[in-house]
């Protein structure tokens, strides 16, 4: 697993391929838009089948970077699942699979637009957390400083040899942080988009995930 180590704040953060944040120094792991349940919620409210595989996926690769971090704290930046009735129709295997992730661990769900939390799992529910030097929140606010957050799901392009390769990206400057969504179905907003441009500084940087964390320049 090759992550791109950066600092925010003072702090001393590890970006990794798979769109989860590693902070060592608080043992700490972060995911953003896990959107579990999305599926069942498109199956539900709008008549479209996907292959109901996302939620299995998604809990694949956090138990994965789970293990290789050796996180004892969890933060999941909001949007935990697609809406409260996804939370509800999540099934015994997958509550209990997430039951297990969370033991021993401090594990923090932080309120999105899609979802309040998962009220019916363990762990904290907060609207945001400090632990200094930063701050984690669902949604990036103008002017923040020190910022960890998710909800726009960037997604970046990078070209080369002829190609172009679009994946999901952190988006990175000395202000903030913006995770790409975690989720297996979660689609994404172009880094090019003014709400992002908008957010970011001018040096900031697009960390790519896939099979290694590759930096280039946010696109503009």
């Amino acid at each position: 697993m090759t992550a791109h180590p950066f600092t925010l704040a003072g702090a001393q953060l590890a970006a990794l391929p798979s769109g989860a944040l590693h902070w060592p120094d608080q043992n700490l792991l972060v995911v953003s838009d896990l959107h579990l349940g999305k599926s069942e919620r498109q199956a539900r409210l709008e008549g479209r089948t996907l292959p109901p595989y996302e939620t299995y996926d998604t809990l694949t690769r956090l138990e994965a970077d789970l293990k290789a971090t050796q996180a004892t704290s969890v933060i999941c930046l909001g949007d935990s699942f697609d809406d409260s009735a996804a939370a509800g129709a999540l099934g015994e295997d997958n509550t209990l699979w997430i039951k297990t992730l969370q033991a021993g661990r401090r594990w923090v769900w932080i309120e999105g637009n899609h979802d309040p939390g998962p009220l019916d799992l363990g762990g904290t529910h907060l609207a945001e957390l400090p632990i200094p030097p930063l701050t984690f929140r669902h949604i990036a606010r103008a002017r923040a400083s020190g910022e960890i957050s998710g909800h726009y799901h960037p997604k970046a392009t990078l070209r080369a040899r002829g190609r172009s390769v679009t994946r999901p990206a952190f988006l990175i400057d000395s202000d903030r942080v913006i995770l790409p969504a975690y989720g297996t179905y979660t689609g994404g907003l172009r880094a090019t988009d003014t709400a992002l441009q908008s957010l970011m500084r001018k040096e900031a940087i697009a960390v790519l995930t896939g099979r290694s964390a590759r930096a280039i320049p946010m696109p503009r």
